[in-house]
């Protein structure tokens, strides 16, 4: 189970207790018995699935990486980006993340940014013990209901 004590201890996962360090920022990646390294595609994943949860996140990615993700899934052998519209820097400690939002028309723009800092800064600090010293977003488009392009089931032209 996990807990929170208080001051000195921060969230770990089951059966776990992360030490905070003085500064706040986690001390258990950087021990004397070594490092551990968390790759920036597995910070950058659990940012895009933290901000996904957000009700009022349409898409992530900007315009462009939108239209390329889109033609990628749809060639055979390839997947879509997990991480489109999510960039990060990571360092021994601490994380920054950028993120490309589309959100749901009627929705506060503040209120639904304020609410994907919060989740994004907490789910990767929870999972991968950084501190998360920014979460920056930018919102590219709003998503209104009825205007999503109709797919064709037409033949193709050539075979």
């Amino acid at each position: 189970m996990s807990q929170d004590d208080g001051p000195g201890t921060g969230r770990g996962g089951v059966g776990t207790m992360r030490k905070r360090g003085a500064d706040g920022g986690s001390s258990e990646l950087v021990t004397s018995g070594g490092r551990t390294r968390i790759a920036d595609a597995v910070v950058a994943k659990v940012a895009t699935m933290a901000a996904k949860q957000v009700g009022g996140v349409h898409e992530m990615g900007a315009g462009m990486s939108r239209t390329i993700g889109s033609v990628k899934e749809r060639l055979p052998g390839m997947a879509s980006d997990a991480t489109q519209g999510v960039d990060v820097q990571v360092g021994e400690r601490q994380a920054a993340v950028d993120i490309d939002l589309v959100v749901e028309y009627g929705l506060s723009i503040p209120d639904l940014a304020g609410a994907v800092r919060d989740n994004v800064i907490s789910e990767v600090e929870h999972m991968c013990g950084l501190e998360v010293v920014e979460v920056n977003i930018t919102v590219d488009d709003v998503h209104v209901a009825g205007e999503e392009p109709e797919e064709r089931d037409e033949e193709p032209r050539v075979r």
